[in-house]
């Protein structure tokens, strides 16, 4: 017969290799960078890439891609409630804005997306973590346009305190052997890099949230 203080070691067991078995979960909400426009298998894009490395960590972390291609940081806004509510969410990873960028829309209007996105994701999910990938639109849309967008992303992030990709398109934009076609979205080798980029960052919020736990 076990002892009353048997019991409740074994209770304390039990739960802590509950807590340890609980899955995490990575949410990916962007355009079709993360969607994985024009790959053969969708699962190719940076987020499936995050979720091998993750695996082969031993991480307990599931990653979930709400990507749209064509999606915008209106479109995110709309929709973010829709997602939050049926997703459980440990980190959120917001890679929206440059489909706005690329059509020239108010900058304000992208500043104001991504704050209110970042709002409700805290709403919704007080503990989770949230990254903000970088973003930046070619010269060809005026200098000054150019320059104030990328200024976007480093501000919200130091404004809404949340981490930073600084360029999620780092050593990939303008490389003509790591983009399709369109010179838009990357090929599989370039969405390696993606990865690369993401996991840099991702890396620490994890092992952060991991020693937390």
């Amino acid at each position: 017969m076990r002892t009353a203080t048997e019991d409740d070691a074994g209770v304390a067991t039990v739960e802590q290799e509950e807590e340890q078995e609980e899955e995490r979960v990575i949410l990916f909400y962007g355009n079709s960078l993360t969607a994985g426009y024009g790959l053969d298998d969708p699962s190719d894009a940076f987020p499936g890439l995050i979720q091998e490395k993750l695996d082969s960590l031993g991480y307990n972390y599931k990653v979930v891609n709400a990507g749209l291609s064509g999606e915008t940081t209106s479109g995110g806004l709309r929709r973010i409630d829709w997602v939050l509510e049926r997703q459980k969410v440990d980190i959120f990873v917001l890679e929206l804005g440059a489909n706005d960028g690329l059509r020239g829309q108010d900058q304000d209007q992208i500043r104001n997306n991504l704050e209110e996105m970042i709002d409700k994701v805290r709403k919704a999910y007080p503990e989770a973590r949230i990254i903000l990938a970088g973003m930046m639109v070619p010269p060809s849309l005026g200098q000054t346009y150019s320059t104030n967008f990328q200024k976007i992303f480093p501000e919200v992030a130091k404004e809404k305190d949340v981490e930073l990709i600084p360029f999620l398109l780092q050593d990939v934009a303008g490389e003509r052997e790591l983009n399709q076609g369109d010179g838009i979205h990357p090929t599989e080798e370039g969405q390696k890099i993606l990865a690369r980029n993401v996991w840099d960052v991702l890396e620490d919020v994890i092992k952060e949230q991991r020693q937390g736990s």
